[in-house]
């Protein structure tokens, strides 16, 4: 039975969610807030962290990186706060999905269902260990990316969209296509999730971020 830690100091909201993720055949714990979701994940195994950004004590965003740095375990982070900036910096801290409140319980829990079956899920096999374009190699295998010889990091979602937009050099890919294959699902809500994300992504590219083109109305492009 997939375990979810449920942090939000409002009983209410927790409770909703804990009753139909119960529902759905998950073991639910809840607290109140970040502190506690950061002493509990150092004692204890959590498939999926559902995780509210204010909280008293220690905040959303601060639990996350305090827990990332002995556990990956993945994060949705739930906000009442949807600004660019925020949704920005949670990916920047790495959590795997943001949803802004109020939000659907059954959104919600499809999210929840795709993040636990595809963090769970082996890699499948790859015809090719590395893609290499000029200074900018992409190991496969070892899931990193080195720049000039130099190792960038990027967050799983930034790790994602750049393998699937470079294997796919010279195609144009929707903004559709890119949820569905990095995400797992059909997105609901904002598809500028892609843009935050490639905005992200191509700050840490450097001088190698003009591989990816945008394609107004439509999307991205990787050009070797």
């Amino acid at each position: 039975m997939p375990r979810i830690l449920v942090a939000d100091d409002e009983p209410d909201i927790a409770q909703l969610i804990a009753r139909y993720a119960r529902r759905e055949g998950f073991d639910v714990i809840c607290v109140g807030d970040g502190r506690e979701a950061v002493e509990l994940c150092r004692r204890e195994d959590f498939d999926l962290i559902v995780m509210d950004v204010m909280m008293p004590d220690t905040d959303g965003f601060t639990a996350c990186k305090q827990i990332r740095q002995t556990k990956d375990i993945p994060v949705l982070m739930l906000s009442a706060r949807g600004t660019e900036y925020d949704k920005l910096f949670g990916f920047e801290v790495g959590v795997d999905d943001y949803v802004t409140k109020p939000f659907s319980p059954k959104e919600l829990m499809a999210r929840i269902k795709v993040i636990i079956r595809r963090h769970g899920v082996p890699a499948a096999p790859r015809q090719e260990d590395r893609l290499i374009f000029g200074g900018m190699e992409i190991d496969l295998l070892g899931h990193t990316v080195t720049l000039d010889g130099e190792r960038t990091d990027l967050t799983a979602k930034e790790y994602g969209i750049l393998v699937y937009l470079a294997k796919n050099k010279g195609i144009v890919l929707s903004r559709d296509r890119i949820l569905n294959e990095v995400w797992g699902y059909d997105y609901f809500g904002d598809d500028r999730t892609v843009d935050w994300q490639i905005k992200l992504l191509r700050g840490k590219l450097g001088p190698y971020r003009d591989h990816i083109h945008t394609i107004r109305g439509v999307g991205y492009k990787f050009e070797a």
